[in-house]
């Protein structure tokens, strides 16, 4: 059984700045991951939304959450089964609950637990918070890992 270290998770995901939600991946288990993102009050989206009083879009944190939560923990949990991650990933549901807003210049750690894995799909319960420990969002995200055609 190969068991990947964070950063070469971090180093297989299939985003690159700007779309990269992942800063650091602070435990990781066949269980669920725990991981972190600061927003760069210099994002493009921040210039507009909203204007004057601006707040990371829902969709964002959503893609965090996916990044963190369930994508990081999906190439884990491949590596352990001996398979390798081709980079492809389709998000097959999301169920987000909002509940905070997240300012530029925020922290934020997502904790993500495993529901299941089976022929790889992967359904995942996760919450963000932020760095008061305040929750901020929380639901189920689930995705698909395509295997390509040699595997």
């Amino acid at each position: 059984m190969v068991k990947m270290i964070p950063k070469e998770i971090i180093a297989l995901l299939p985003y690159s700045k700007p779309f990269l939600f992942v800063d650091d991946i602070e435990c990781i288990n066949e269980d669920g991951v725990t991981g972190s993102f600061t927003f760069n009050p210099e994002l493009e989206f921040y210039k507009g939304h909203f204007k004057d009083h601006p707040i990371t879009p829902g969709v964002i944190l959503t893609e965090t959450m996916a990044q963190i939560g369930m994508v990081s923990l999906g190439i884990f949990l491949l590596s352990a089964e001996e398979q390798t991650f081709n980079g492809q990933v389709a998000m097959t549901s999301t169920n987000v609950e909002f509940l905070r807003p997240v300012f530029p210049g925020e922290k934020v750690t997502i904790i993500s637990e495993k529901i299941y894995f089976r022929f790889n799909k992967l359904k995942c319960k996760v919450m963000m918070q932020n760095q008061a420990g305040d929750k901020v969002c929380y639901g189920e995200l689930a995705g698909m890992f395509i295997k390509n055609a040699n595997g």
